[in-house]
Order: C-alpha cells, then sequence, then structure tokens
C-alpha cells in the first residue's frame, strides 16, 4: 500500500481538497474554501497545513468565528448544500464562539465542518492555556459542547482515526436527511504529528446526493387522499428549494390548482405574483394564506418541519378532520403532525404524486375563492407599505421601497427581529433565491455575515443585509471582512433604538416593553432617560464602507441606485418608528403570559392568552 508521510492538519486539507459532490450529473467541489482564525490551538497544525496549500484551497480571514460560521452556513444554502466551507479555530474561546452558529447550521439542515482545535491527546502540557478542567474525566474539553448541535462529532486523538472519521463525516455532510453541523475535534499536539496515510485516502471522491423515492404504497394512499379534497393546501418549505423542486411544484400546483402557502425557508417557490401563489403562511403569514389554511382540509407539506411558526402553535389548521401528507427526505419531519409520511426527495416525489393525481382539480368555487383571497391580500400590501406621513419611515414603508427598487435576482438577508415577519408578508419575491431568511434559529448578527456567504455563492447577483440595529451592533465587524475581500454588499440598517420586535412583544404579555429600548439610565434608576445616541453611519465608514443616512422614501431610493452603481460595500442607516407595527393576520403564537402578577396589564394579557389557546389542537 502507497503512503504519504503528512501531518495530521496537512491529511485534512489534502482530504477536503479532493472531496465532489453530484447531482443530476453535475459536479463540483464539496469544499470551497476555509474559514480560519488562529490561536496556539491551530496555528501550527491546520495553520501551517493551509498555507502549504492557499493555492488550492482558499483561505479566507474573517473576525469573529460564529460570523465565519453563520457565512459557510448561508454559502452552502445559497449552493443548495451541494458545497460549504469548513472552519478552524483555536481551542477555548475561539472553539465556543462557533457553538451558537453551528446550532444554526443544525436547526436549518444546512452543512458546515468545524475544525476547532482541542487541548493535548498526550495530556504531558495539562492543563494547557484554555483548558477546561473537571474533576470527573480528563477526557473533556469544552468542545464536548458541540455534541447536541452537531450531526456528527469526534474528536481525533490518534492519526489513525482520522481517515474513517473524514469519511462518516462526509457521510453526513452530503446527506439530504442528516446534514448539519458536523464537528471534528483535532487536538493541538496531533495536529502536527505525522503519519503513513495511504494514498486513496487523498484520491478524488465524489459524493452523489441522491434523490430517494417514497413508498410506492403510501404514494398511491396520498393520492387517493389528495383526490378527495374540497380544500386543500400546499405549504412548501425550504426543502423545495434545496431539492431544485420549484418548476415541478409549480407545474403540480397549476394542473390541480391548489394554492401554495410558504414558510420563511420555502418563501420564493413560486413568483408573488403567481396565481397559486398565497405567499406567507403562519404566524407572520398572509390572510391569504392563513385563511385558506384554516379550512383546509387535506395539507399538502413539502420539505418543511413544521416550526410554530408555521402551524401558528398548532392553532393554524382548524379543520375538524384535517389530514396532513408530509413530503421530506428526512423521516423525522415527515411523520409530524401523524402526517401520511412520504419520504423521499421533494422533486421526485412531487413528479411521481402528479402523474397519480392526473385529471384531479379543486372545486370552481375553490379556486374563486383563492383569486379572492389573492386579490385582497395584494391591495393589503399595497396600503401597508405605502408612506404613513408621519415624521419618520415605518419598517413597512422601507420595505415597500425596496420592493421597487430591487431587481428580481437581487436577493435580500435577514434572520432576526421583526423585520422577517415583515418581510414574510410583504416581500414580493420574484426568484427562489432571492429570499434568504435566518428564521429557523432566528439568530441576530446573521446578516451580515450570512451575506458574505451569499455573495461568495452568487457574485453576479446584488445582495442586501437588512438589519436591525440590536443585531448590527451584535455583530457588525464583518464589513471590515468584506472590504478586506473585495466583497460588494449593501447594508439597510434599521435604526429604532434598540429590539423593537420585542419590545412589541413585550407590550402584547403586559410588560410594557421592559429592558428592550437603548435608553440612558435616568435619575430613578431606570432605563428610560434619553436615547443613547450612537452614529451608525460613522461606525461603518470607519470599518471602510461607505456610508450614508436616509431619512425619506426618496433618499432611501437614492441611495439604494448609488449602492447599486458603487463597486464596494455600502451601508445605509434609515431612522425607524419603532411603534409603527405591522400586525398579524387571522394567526395566533404560543408566547406564555405569567399566570399570576400584580400588574393589570400582565392580568389582562393572561386572559387573552388563555382564550386564544383554546385555539390549540394536538395530533395524534
Amino acid at each position: 500500500m502507497r503512503t504519504r508521510r503528512l501531518t495530521v492538519g496537512q491529511a485534512v486539507v489534502e482530504f477536503l481538497i479532493a472531496q465532489r459532490t453530484r447531482r443530476d450529473g453535475e459536479t463540483q467541489a464539496f469544499f470551497a474554501g476555509v474559514f480560519g482564525i488562529f490561536g496556539h490551538g491551530n496555528v501550527a497544525g491546520l495553520g501551517e497545513a493551509l498555507l502549504a496549500a492557499r493555492q488550492r484551497l482558499p483561505y479566507y480571514l474573517p473576525r469573529n468565528e460564529q460570523a465565519m460560521v453563520h457565512t459557510a452556513a448561508a454559502f452552502a444554502r445559497m449552493r443548495n448544500r451541494l458545497q460549504t466551507f469548513a472552519c478552524t479555530s483555536s481551542i477555548g474561546p475561539g472553539a465556543t464562539n462557533m457553538l451558537t452558529a453551528a446550532a444554526g447550521a443544525t436547526i436549518n439542515r444546512v452543512p458546515v465542518l468545524l475544525l476547532p482545535g482541542d487541548i493535548f491527546a498526550t495530556r504531558r502540557s495539562a492543563p494547557v492555556l484554555q483548558q477546561l478542567e473537571t474533576g470527573s474525566t480528563l477526557d473533556a474539553s469544552v468542545n464536548d459542547c458541540f455534541k447536541p448541535v452537531s450531526r456528527f462529532w469526534d474528536r481525533i486523538n490518534r492519526p489513525e482515526q482520522l481517515g474513517p472519521s473524514l469519511l462518516e463525516a462526509m457521510r453526513v455532510l452530503t446527506s439530504p436527511a442528516e446534514t448539519g453541523a458536523v464537528t471534528l475535534a483535532l487536538p493541538q499536539d496531533v495536529q502536527a504529528e505525522a503519519f503513513e496515510f495511504p494514498d486513496e485516502l487523498f484520491e478524488p471522491r465524489t459524493w452523489t446526493v441522491p434523490r430517494p423515492r417514497p413508498d410506492a404504497a403510501q404514494l398511491d394512499e396520498a393520492a387517493a387522499l389528495l383526490r378527495s379534497a374540497r380544500s386543500p393546501i400546499i405549504v412548501a418549505g425550504g426543502g423545495v428549494i434545496y431539492s431544485g423542486a420549484c418548476a415541478a411544484l409549480q407545474r403540480f400546483a397549476e394542473r390541480t390548482g391548489i394554492a401554495v402557502g410558504e414558510t420563511q425557508a420555502g418563501k420564493g417557490t413560486l413568483a408573488f405574483d403567481h396565481p397559486q401563489s398565497l405567499g406567507a403562511i403562519g404566524v407572520t403569514g398572509t390572510s391569504a394564506a392563513n385563511r385558506l389554511a384554516r379550512d383546509a382540509d387535506v395539507v399538502i407539506v413539502v420539505g418543511s418541519r413544521l416550526s410554530d411558526f408555521t402551524t401558528a402553535s398548532n392553532s393554524a389548521f382548524a379543520h375538524p378532520d384535517v389530514r396532513f401528507v408530509s413530503i421530506n427526505v428526512a423521516e423525522l419531519d415527515a411523520v409530524k403532525r401523524c402526517a401520511l409520511p412520504l419520504v423521499g426527495d421533494a422533486r421526485a416525489t412531487l413528479e411521481e404524486l402528479d402523474a397519480r393525481v392526473a385529471g384531479y382539480r379543486v372545486p370552481s368555487e375553490y379556486a374563486a375563492a383563492v383569486c379572492r383571497l389573492k386579490t385582497d391580500w395584494e391591495a393589503e400590501v399595497d396600503r401597508v407599505c405605502a408612506d404613513a406621513g408621519g415624521p419618520m419611515l415605518t419598517q413597512a414603508a422601507i420595505i415597500g421601497v425596496l420592493n421597487a427598487a430591487l431587481a428580481p435576482r437581487d436577493v435580500i438577508v435577514c434572520a432576526a427581529g421583526s423585520l422577517p415577519g415583515d418581510l414574510h408578508k410583504l416581500w414580493r419575491s420574484r426568484d427562489s433565491k432571492g429570499y434568504h431568511l435566518e428564521y429557523g434559529y432566528s439568530c441576530m448578527g446573521y446578516e451580515i455575515a450570512g451575506a458574505l456567504g451569499v455573495k461568495l455563492a452568487a457574485p453576479d447577483r446584488e445582495v442586501y443585509a437588512l438589519v436591525g440595529d440590536g443585531s448590527y451592533l451584535m455583530m457588525a465587524q464583518e464589513i471590515a471582512t468584506a472590504i478586506q475581500e473585495g466583497i460588494k454588499i449593501t447594508v439597510v440598517l434599521f435604526d429604532n433604538h434598540g429590539f423593537s420586535s420585542i419590545g412589541g412583544l413585550s407590550e402584547s404579555v403586559g410588560c410594557a416593553g421592559f429592558g428592550t429600548e437603548y435608553r440612558r439610565r435616568a435619575a430613578s434608576g431606570d432605563l428610560d432617560g434619553e436615547y443613547v445616541p450612537v452614529d451608525f453611519a460613522a461606525n461603518a465608514a470607519s470599518l471602510g464602507a461607505a456610508a450614508v443616512t436616509a431619512t425619506t422614501r426618496e433618499a432611501l431610493g437614492d441611495a439604494l441606485a448609488r449602492a447599486r452603481g458603487c463597486s464596494g460595500t455600502t451601508v445605509i442607516v434609515v431612522p425607524v418608528d419603532r411603534d409603527a407595527r405591522v400586525g398579524g393576520y387571522d394567526t395566533w403564537w404560543d408566547v406564555p403570559v405569567a399566570e399570576t402578577s400584580t400588574l393589570e396589564a400582565v392580568r389582562d394579557a393572561r386572559e387573552r392568552y388563555d382564550r386564544a389557546r383554546g385555539r390549540q389542537r394536538h395530533y395524534f
């Protein structure tokens, strides 16, 4: 057997270079590069290996370990999970900084490979700098924290363990059903240790991403159920887009006449103006989709994990005899809500189901209702996004300006707060990749880092990070990375003096927005003094971006036009009326209210909560 004498760090890099994925006959390198921040835990191992191989495997220097995993996840999502990045950090805080984004990747079902440094396997130098000690075992480090948020986790204590672990990591990363964060903890001494690795470990290897088909008998059962439906609805999730099933879904909807409601991850599966598109569904949904969902007798769920936002905390589907048919590549998701599970690829399954229901068409009264609901909703969007005439722009008005100014293939990136909810309802998607929301984990700080990943994955598209001031203050530093790499993104910063979303939620549960505004501490001891002044434009400019503040619709439109013509990153700061919120439409979200309180507003909120909770149901 021929071998190559390499360090473990070098062997990892050579293996990453050799990996490919293939789907539908198209092949690409699986790893587009490596993000890394070096410290004593990885600089001499993976750092040396990446330096030597930098012409064959691009290395990128981010500013924050959490951010680099967000960037990798956004890239992987934009590439339909067929490519990703690896991320390496030192031990200790460098590693644990990646935990939040690792959880996000796993929850959102997108592949990222994490390579944190670890303590000495030999234990000769223990305790090393940044080592966590415990009296119960010597075989523990902070990297054990990654176990519950990783789809696969391993610690490489000997070079001989590396090959099997790398292969298992690739199996999980390329599995449509199991993918998520994969963590290989690499002790710093092992990274630098040389070993005779077999050549075959580094030979080009192509992993086929399959399109599994569901059970034929269950397909027949699903077709029979659908043929009996009088008021069906399709719930389109992110799996439709990852599978490349948008065209198949459109054909299915057009032939049957069934209307489509979209989750956050599935928004854009149909263009907003398609006759069967009723837009967002669930807590942040449209009146059109939610009213149809309320009366649906059969719900066809395609590629969704049915989170509480999609089901309105199990209150959205109110028909007493509602049945679910779930198309999902993951059995875990397919069986939710006691659905008839069609475990398979979204595109392949839709095509097979389509053939089985040939000739089925929704009743004429259903079709007329869909048309009426859609027309009413589009008029509502126009109304809500119109200028309210107040001294400051509303969040909805800004979305209206963006809807008009952005081109069909432009991409918006957003994550936590009230903005994703308003975008889910009001954004008029025209491209399946134009709406990029991280709402599975709803992680503040994702926006700018995620926009970098989207731009790396789609350099021919204009990319817009829409971010509230709260998220911006948590993680704005990747603007400097964009400047360093010459990556153009446009950041639209909504300045509403704090956490507007939770402020509104706090008010709804009787807590008066407590602790959600960026105010000075007053003489009374409370945080209810003047707003803390933050010059966001100056901050962005200090990081290297072109920066401007826009206070009117016209000024915002002009700033967006200038940003489009600019070759570099631009930050547009827009002061926002934090109290002008877009309400919900025929929906409810379960946020428990204190059952007893000295505050009258809380007691009133609890009464409303108890009444609303009666809409919830179990599915057994």
